[in-house]
């Protein structure tokens, strides 16, 4: 071999010893570190909701919270991923469900007091879901251990067992137990009383020799994104008393667009509010919190809404002893007589704001006191919205008396209005200018007519927020076809009351323009025969305006729960019947038949 061919074959060698020895030695552990780092970011991006609320303790590190289970298998039914884990039964006269042993979480709840529809033999509301179904929907608590920590502590797939307690009623609580093998006994013991509200009590025995320091935390998770009714009155999605931050309300959207930070608080609540039901978790309100609202998209849904609160403060749990916390957790029906003692007797900070008020709650709720102490003595919801129409007709009389008393002399005055309008025919100034000289003489407002129906606007917002936002109108039967006043009349006039197969409201497009009841009609009638005992507007637009008004709202409020519509038509009703006996009283003949058959005669041309 010469030495070119022997220095060629040196080369090759050392060349593959170098391109091996870098692989082996240089490329690939920088490789399997760079695998072991992604591995470790997307770990921290599943936790983030909870690490960024771990809080400093004394020594000044943080702890690392455990991810939320997201779940990656989905089962073919909600019974099938009930039946994937063991459980403990949830049974007491408001609630049935169970608690998953795998994880110790509360996903499984229906509300055996209400149904999905009128027909009591309807399925009952299913408010909390098992990760694996449709709509997975949890409570849990946990803890989070100071930063560095190498403690064990329970996760999303810890398999807990009961240590007492076969059922959770409202008189047995349960106690669950998991021993993480260093020397630290976890149990939580969980109680719940006769309606909604869960205690959840942590604890943990050290048979250690060290200190452990704990952070306990509360969440909700809510893995997909719910329906909504989309409307400005009514608020749903996340909701809390905060702190600073006071009431904050985040919509889904504003959860999925806006960056949600760490908000400092001591006490307070947060959850998420449906329209009739919510859930919540409540530290103790003396207590230092970081809460938090999150969205990530680490499920089969693509959408993970979650609200959590870390103490800020930590529990140390001495060698050979033991420490525990105590939190709430609200999941129920929003019914105002248990929201409010709930508030009362556990001293939760504004916790009424749970059922969405309004700005206007100063009217709202003593409306709703008023129609449910009303409904105590009559029995119906319905009555008692026609019975508060009266007391409100009362209450205004002396207002609406001097209203009508104007309009009435304005009736009165009818024929110099009209010598007026054939004097200045052609000249438009004079005649408004002869129009306010004879308003002047006469003593009359013009405008006084408006009053009987700006007075009732703040009245017809409150009912309408309280048959809107009240669990107690939900399904509250009226007389005949009404069996839930929240929702619009079920009658459709343009199928001719359902003697035509087919549903207007189902018609594409303008289904709920045609989707037009018995009561709005009612409705309608009694407004347009209210306007005929007024004096028809000098002005032909006005007059024109005024005409096509009851067919407007007869459109219009179609579509409004149908308690609302009724109090409308009865609210009408009772003007005219007002109206009649003022007009009658000031000596204007009252000729509503007369009226109303002019009101169908054609205007001739000169007088148009």
């Amino acid at each position: 071999m010469n030495e070119n061919n022997r220095n060629m074959i040196l080369a090759v060698v050392l060349s593959m010893l170098v391109l091996f020895g870098w692989q082996f030695f240089i490329a690939g552990p920088q490789l399997d570190q760079a695998q072991r780092q992604a591995e470790l970011s997307a770990q921290q991006e599943q936790s983030q909701d909870l690490a960024d609320l771990a809080t400093p303790s004394a020594d000044g590190v943080a702890g690392a919270a455990p991810s939320a289970d997201t779940g990656t298998q989905v089962f073919a039914t909600r019974d099938d991923a009930l039946a994937a884990t063991q459980r403990v039964a949830i049974q007491t006269g408001s609630l049935s469900g169970s608690i998953n042993l795998t994880g110790a979480r509360i996903d499984d709840l229906h509300l055996l007091r209400y149904n999905e529809t009128p027909d009591p033999d309807s399925p009952t509301i299913t408010l909390l879901s098992p990760v694996g179904s449709d709509n997975p929907y949890y409570l849990e608590q946990g803890w989070i251990a100071a930063q560095g920590s190498d403690v064990a502590l329970p996760n999303a797939q810890t398999e807990w067992t009961v240590e007492s307690g076969e059922t959770l009623t409202a008189e047995t609580p349960v106690t669950l137990a998991w021993d993480n093998g260093q020397g630290l006994i976890f149990r939580r013991t969980i109680t719940v009383d006769e309606n909604y509200m869960f205690t959840i009590d942590q604890s943990v025995e050290n048979s250690g020799a060290g200190d452990v320091t704990l952070f306990p935390y509360s969440r909700i998770a809510r893995l997909y994104t719910p329906q909504t009714q989309n409307f400005f009155i009514l608020h749903e999605g996340a909701i809390g008393i905060l702190g600073d931050a006071n009431l904050v309300e985040k919509s889904y959207g504003n959860l999925r667009d806006e960056e949600n930070d760490t908000i400092a608080s001591t006490g307070g609540w947060l959850g998420f509010t449906d329209k009739y039901w919510a859930t919540a978790i409540i530290p103790p309100q003396d207590e230092a919190i970081n809460a938090r609202f999150f969205y990530g998209t680490n499920t089969p849904s693509g959408n993970d809404y979650r609200a959590n609160f870390v103490a800020q403060d930590a529990v140390i749990v001495p060698a050979g002893g033991n420490a525990s916390h105590e939190s709430l957790a609200f999941a129920g029906a929003k019914v105002e007589s248990i929201i409010d003692s709930y508030e009362t007797g556990y001293s939760i900070d504004r916790f009424e704001l749970m059922i969405d008020w309004g700005w206007f709650h100063f009217i709202t709720k003593p409306m709703f006191y008023l129609i449910r102490l009303l409904y105590e003595f009559l029995g119906n919801f319905g009555l008692a919205i026609l019975a508060v129409t009266v007391i409100v007709k009362a209450l205004f009389f002396p207002l609406a008396n001097k209203s009508y008393a104007s309009m009435a002399n304005m009736r009165r005055v009818q024929p110099k209005m009209k010598e007026i309008q054939e004097k200045h025919k052609d000249d438009r100034a004079a005649q408004q200018q002869a129009m306010m000289e004879l308003y002047k003489t006469e003593k009359i407002n013009p405008i006084s007519g408006c009053w009987p129906v700006l007075i009732q606007i703040p009245v017809f917002f409150s009912l309408y927020k309280v048959l809107f936002v009240t669990i107690e109108m939900r399904h509250a039967p009226f007389f005949g076809w009404i069996q839930d006043l929240a929702a619009p009349d079920p009658t459709h006039i343009f199928n001719l009351f359902g003697l035509l197969p087919y549903d207007p409201s189902a018609v594409p497009v303008i289904g709920s323009f045609l989707a037009i009841g018995i009561w709005p009609v009612i409705m309608g009638i009694t407004m347009w025969v209210q306007m005929r005992l007024n004096p028809p507007p000098a002005d032909p637009t006005q007059a024109m305006i005024f005409n096509w008004m009851p067919v407007i709202f007869t459109f219009m409020l179609a579509t409004f729960p149908a308690g609302l519509v009724i109090y409308w038509a009865w609210n009408n009703f009772l003007s005219v019947v007002q109206q009649w006996f003022i007009m009658r009283r000031h000596g204007v003949t009252v000729d509503l038949l007369g009226n109303i058959k002019n009101s169908f005669k054609r205007k001739p041309k000169a007088a148009e």
